[in-house]
């Protein structure tokens, strides 16, 4: 029931007419629990959409007792007309749940630039029809609601002794984040304190959301929340709860990257053996924005030239002619060279594993990306204004 598996939260998604195919694209998720604690992280791009704007500021306080979410229509560089229609949004819901507009966020996605008069009225309307259909079963309609290239919903639960966390996410293009990757909420009858769930959030989402670099682009509209309400009545070991978090952003993560537009491979970089596993994560990186390389997988060849020559241009500490690289298990360069023959290598497969190692230190780090293929470009050349 992905967001209302926890006890204490009811969620809805309805269809105000944002999209032109008439499917979900409003969403509300509200937190019913006796504590209201709520943590965020946002898209570190200086250019940021007015629902950004509006949530940063909301959640200064790390109060937050609603979220309204919808596609269709990023109301990003809409002037101070858009950013008016985000916090006619947070009021409207305040109003219907008789709380505080300043504990309500507000997340948007879809095309940038896209926000009038219009747009306006259909999210202010399906807010409204989403609070008046909010249950403890709305979870999986809130995470269809959301979606916009995607072509399946993306919710996660992991539950431990006592208590739950749940998710949903969105996002099939843009995966390229700084501190989270399209819009997900991530709920939890955890007993945490605000500063815990703050910072527990950001350990997670820096191993997890962070290291998923689909193509190498950055959204303007990024947020992932997390929403705490102690209904459990337990306030777990923060180890435990830590861990558990992660495997939950790690499962949503993982289908993002099988969902991500036009791909017909999902690789994972993993770096080995970097000094400092800053160092592996640009490695990494390096690898998975290089064209060259993702469209050598698009084409199955195990190109492992076009790794050397990215992890080349990063300022991560190696001898170029001291680097093994593996592919889906077959070692195809050693020691800067060729090792086993290219035909050894399939890549049928849609799982894809590069191997990397750089022979210097003992820390390690791990990137999903995808690679680039017709469909892909296709896809984007027809999302257009």
């Amino acid at each position: 029931m992905s967001v209302t598996a926890p006890a204490g939260f009811d969620a809805a998604g309805v269809a105000a007419g944002l999209k032109s195919t008439g499917k979900p694209d409003v969403a509300v998720v509200v937190n019913r629990g006796p504590r209201k604690v709520g943590a965020a992280v946002f898209t570190s791009n200086r250019a940021k959409a007015n629902p950004i704007i509006w949530s940063q500021q909301a959640i200064a306080d790390r109060v937050v007792e609603a979220v309204v979410l919808n596609s269709g229509g990023a109301n990003c560089f809409t002037g101070s007309f858009g950013f008016q229609t985000t916090h006619q949004t947070a009021e409207k819901a305040a109003e219907l749940l008789d709380i505080s507009a300043g504990d309500v966020l507000v997340c948007s996605t879809g095309l940038i630039g896209t926000g009038d008069e219009e747009f306006r009225a259909k999210v202010l309307a399906g807010t409204e029809q989403a609070i008046a259909e909010l249950s403890a079963d709305g979870g999986d309609a809130a995470a269809q609601a959301i979606m916009t290239t995607d072509t399946v919903a993306k919710t996660a639960v992991v539950s431990r002794d006592g208590w739950t966390i749940g998710g949903m996410a969105k996002g099939a293009g843009m995966l390229a984040p700084g501190l989270a990757t399209m819009l997900v909420v991530l709920t939890t009858d955890a007993d945490l304190e605000a500063l815990e769930a703050d910072t527990l959030l950001r350990q997670a989402t820096g191993t997890t959301f962070d290291r998923l670099d689909s193509d190498g682009c950055m959204s303007t509209n990024d947020q992932v929340t997390l929403l705490a309400n102690g209904a459990s009545g337990v306030k777990p070991d923060l180890e435990d709860f830590a861990s558990a978090l992660r495997e939950l952003c790690q499962d949503l993560a993982v289908q993002l990257q099988g969902d991500a537009e036009g791909a017909s491979h999902d690789i994972t970089i993993r770096v080995t053996h970097a000094a400092t596993e800053q160092e592996a994560v640009e490695v990494g990186r390096s690898v998975a924005r290089n064209n060259l390389f993702k469209a050598a997988i698009f084409g199955n060849d195990p190109n492992w030239g076009r790794v050397l020559a990215a992890i080349g241009t990063t300022s991560a500490q190696f001898d170029p002619y001291d680097v093994d690289v593996w592919m889906n298990g077959v070692r195809v360069c050693t020691e800067g060279g060729p090792d086993r023959p290219r035909e050894d290598v399939d890549l049928a497969p849609r799982a894809t594993d590069l191997l990397i190692d750089l022979k210097v230190g003992e820390a390690e780090a791990t990137i999903l990306t995808n690679d680039l293929t017709h469909d892909y470009v296709h896809e984007n050349s027809a999302y257009s204004s």
